[in-house]
């Protein structure tokens, strides 16, 4: 197969072009006046000014390039995971096209391209001559000028906002009638000249064969080849190079991927698709074979060979968007709104919008292959369509002290368009404007944040409260008081499983999560600062507003919709020792030339060591707790959380020292209840006990895990309390005395008492400071007591005494003593005088005599 003849005329070439093109100028200005007529030498000369004073120097911007999105396979290589353009481009160097395609295009567009100086001025001339006269729309246009236009056409492009700008660029780069084609072909003209200067013609070659379109979003003769004959241009046939030149006359004419037809006869019917051959593209390639046979660039058994074969398409379709991103549309999603929002990528939202689809930028990404194929594995628990509720699961895993997003997954298949039945576009594990929606009402999850403020405030978690249900006087914000009332009655918010809750530690409170309790902490440590706390630790409402924008007593036990990315960053910051990280969907970005533009995300220190230490400590008893159906058993530490909200969402929130992983499954819309439903062997209600171990597991035994640092001494200590009086309170009054001071209450046996029945008259411990939570002993009178009265003299006379007073049971002791009287003198009595005894009570009169028994 014989090489290009390459003898270019080089300068000589340039320079006869331009001073022919300065005699043809005269023709070409003046014909945009009076395009019929003759032209004087003024007109010419005119002519020629007006030409020399055009621009002449052509800015060639960077090709319109897709932007890649990487991932990593299971071997630890970059994966194409989507692409985004709009010129699906495969530049190619000089070395990487089959030198036919070179003899194809020059054959059939300029044959005389090595040997002009940029323009071909007989096919100009003529084609303009023919366009003035008959209106024919002729190009003439050398290689060189037709590189011209699309560079300037491409120049327009990669600025334009919208479809509209897109066509005004066409229209303003290819228009060919009237003084406005005379006009651009001149300048088209004058461009090509000083372009040759500066450029060799192969270079110019190569950019028009990188550039220009072949059909539909199809540019460049890498992609082309790759597209329509599923190849390379490097390996491209006779017959193949010949049907890709024969496109760029005609590029959504000849385009050979519409089997139905790219246009219509006459009479309406299909034409140029696989029933006719694709006729008109067949005609066009055979007439390239004509010229590459008529100049020697094929010999004539190749000519046959190639003029013989029919069109065969082999397509292959450049997807693009993340639906290609199979098992991970979500995260790619989350990317995509990355570039689409950082100002990394862009001073402003168009900006950034074109860099997406015209860039060239190769974006490599966070994603652990491991981690999502285990979260996708773990998240299929839950159905992707059932036909008692909308119902929603998803999860999210997020490196500790880095913000790396290492898996997000959840359980509805993707589209992009959300309106195939059983799929959809929202994300729910991220905020409404990176694709989610507003997020889903936390639960007890968010407890974690009265957690950290309590600990923040300087309380211990092992100081005690009443967290019993009943009234509670919630601190709302600036000193604003509400009085919440916790009720199993359904007068109420209860706890779970009707527990009416206790006096206990912080600590207990979290690992049981006890809604009676962390309203009890609420009365200290207001509702405002827990979400000012959350909004420290980088979470917000899904639509991106403040969580303390309002306020309400129920936030504590989570009522504020959030996104569970958020949720996963807040509790991987308790894991990595009080350091938040942003979220981070990008390991690396390259621009098209190469250079580093990754966007920097920051870690900052948000809570102190001893708090985190602490916060994650707590968080582990939940494991003995609320969360032990999610243990997993590996030996690594780990902390976690539970949530429920009104049954109606579900949630597992945790982290080792390595990886955080939040779960959540719930009403997408709608208020079915969980636990009324079952799927794979769980109560929906449970079922992130299947999904959270699976996943957190997985990273534990990719990450590993450390111990967590000891809690704060500080901050675990015992908190000694006052121990009020309630001695004379009836029952009732000292049992919510106690409570309301923070001590459990056990009411004793009544006991012989003077005061009213009912009336407390012990208490043990007494009144004090006492170590909180203790357990207070009171016992009533029941009002039956009387007092033993002192006796003395003779002891049948303090017998009769006794009686006298009441007591039927009255004997006496005797004790020998040599110094007594023979009739003996008393002593005391026992019980003793003054000691409250029932009426019934046995008395002892306690007596000495001479001799006992008389």
């Amino acid at each position: 197969m014989p090489h290009l003849n390459r003898t270019a005329s080089g300068v000589l070439g340039a320079i006869a072009g331009f001073v022919g093109l300065s005699a043809v100028a005269g023709v070409l200005v003046t014909a945009t006046v009076t395009p019929a007529i003759a032209v004087s030498g003024y007109a010419a000369a005119s002519a020629v000014d007006t030409f020399n004073n055009m621009p002449g120097f052509l800015e060639i911007d960077p090709l319109m390039l897709p932007t890649e999105i990487y991932r990593k396979d299971s071997a630890g290589n970059d994966m194409l995971m989507a692409q985004f353009y709009d010129q699906n481009r495969v530049p190619v160097t000089f070395d990487q096209v089959n030198p036919v395609m070179f003899d194809a295009i020059i054959s059939s567009e300029d044959k005389n391209f090595y040997t002009h100086g940029g323009v071909d001025l007989g096919g100009t001339i003529s084609a303009l001559l023919g366009n003035a006269s008959s209106g024919s729309n002729r190009g003439g246009s050398s290689i060189t000028q037709q590189y011209v236009k699309n560079v300037l056409q491409q120049n327009c492009e990669s600025k334009a906002a919208n479809s509209d700008e897109v066509e005004a660029c066409f229209t303003a780069t290819t228009v060919n009638s009237g003084s406005e084609g005379y006009q651009r072909k001149l300048q088209e003209m004058r461009y090509a000249i000083q372009l040759e200067k500066r450029h060799s013609k192969d270079d110019i070659l190569l950019g028009y064969l990188n550039i220009t379109n072949f059909g539909g979003t199809v540019y460049g003769i890498g992609a082309a080849a790759e597209h329509y004959f599923s190849t390379t241009a490097a390996n491209l046939t006779i017959a193949q190079a010949a049907t890709i030149a024969g496109m760029v006359q005609a590029p959504n004419t000849y385009r050979i991927d519409e089997p139905g037809g790219t246009t219509q006869d006459d009479a309406g019917n299909p034409v140029n698709g696989e029933a006719d051959g694709y006729k008109l593209t067949l005609d066009r390639r055979n007439y390239v074979l004509d010229r590459m046979l008529d100049l020697g660039k094929i010999s004539q058994a190749e000519y046959d060979e190639a003029y013989a074969s029919p069109i065969t398409p082999q397509v292959t379709e450049q997807r693009q968007g993340c639906q290609t991103a199979v098992n991970a549309e979500f995260f790619c999603e989350y990317v995509r709104s990355v570039l689409l929002t950082d100002p990394a990528f862009g001073d402003d939202e168009d900006t950034r919008a074109a860099n997406l689809r015209r860039g060239g930028m190769k974006i490599y990404t966070t994603l652990d292959p491991d981690l999502q194929q285990a979260g996708q594995e773990a998240i299929a628990v839950v159905p992707g369509s059932v036909d008692y509720m909308d119902l929603g699961a998803s999860a999210v895993q997020v490196e500790a002290g880095t913000g790396r997003i290492l898996s997000m997954v959840q359980n509805r298949p993707y589209s992009a368009s959300g309106d195939v039945p059983g799929t959809t576009s929202v994300n729910y594990n991220v905020r409404e404007k990176n694709g989610g929606g507003v997020g889903h009402p936390a639960g007890s999850t968010y407890k974690v944040f009265s957690l950290v403020n309590w600990l923040e405030q300087g309380h211990s978690v092992n100081e005690t409260l009443n967290g019993r249900i009943g009234t509670k006087k919630v601190l709302v914000c600036d000193g604003q008081t509400q009085d919440v009332r916790l009720s199993n009655n359904g007068d109420g918010i209860g706890n779970f499983e009707a527990s009416s809750g206790y006096n206990g530690t912080v600590y207990n409170f979290t690992r049981d999560s006890l809604n009676s309790g962390f309203m009890a902490m609420a009365e200290k440590i207001s509702v405002c600062s827990t979400n000012q706390v959350a909004g420290k630790m980088g979470v917000t409402v899904g639509d991106g507003s403040a969580l303390d924008a309002t306020n309400n007593p129920y936030d504590v036990l989570g009522s504020k919709n959030v996104a569970p990315l958020d949720m996963a960053e807040a509790y991987a910051s308790i894991a990595a020792s009080g350091t938040l990280c942003q979220p981070k969907a990008i390991d690396k970005a390259l621009n098209a030339d190469g250079e580093d533009i990754t966007p920097q995300t920051t870690c900052a220190p948000t809570l102190t060591p001893e708090v985190a230490a602490t916060a994650a400590y707590t968080l582990q008893g939940v494991m003995t707790g609320t969360g032990s159906g999610a243990r997993i058993g590996d030996g690594v530490p780990v902390f976690g959380k539970t949530g429920i909200h009104e049954y109606e969402h579900t949630w597992m929130d945790g982290a080792s020292s390595k990886v955080a992983t939040v779960v959540w499954v719930g009403n997408v819309e709608g208020h079915a209840e969980l636990n009324n439903y079952y799927e794979s062997g769980y109560s929906l209600a449970r079922i992130r006990n299947s999904i959270w171990p699976a996943m957190q597991g997985a990273a534990n035994a990719k990450f590993g895990g450390d111990d967590f640092p000891r809690p704060d001494s500080n901050l675990t200590k015992r908190v000694l309390t006052d121990l009020p009086s309630v001695i004379g309170m009836n029952v009732d009054q000292a049992t919510q005395t106690l409570r309301a001071a923070g001590f459990s209450v056990s009411v004793g046996d009544a006991v012989d008492g003077l005061e009213g029945a009912g009336t407390v008259i012990q208490q043990d411990p007494g009144a004090g400071r006492v170590a909180g939570g203790t357990v207070v002993t009171i016992r009533p009178s029941n009002g039956e007591g009387v007092t033993v009265p002192a006796v003395s003299g003779k002891p049948a006379d303090a017998v009769k005494a006794l009686r006298d007073a009441g007591f039927g049971q009255v004997t006496t002791a005797c004790t020998a003593t040599e110094t007594a009287n023979d009739e003996g003198t008393v002593t005391g009595t026992d019980p003793a005088a003054g000691t409250v005894v029932n009426r019934n009570a046995a008395i002892s009169v306690q007596y000495q005599a001479k001799k006992c028994g008389r």
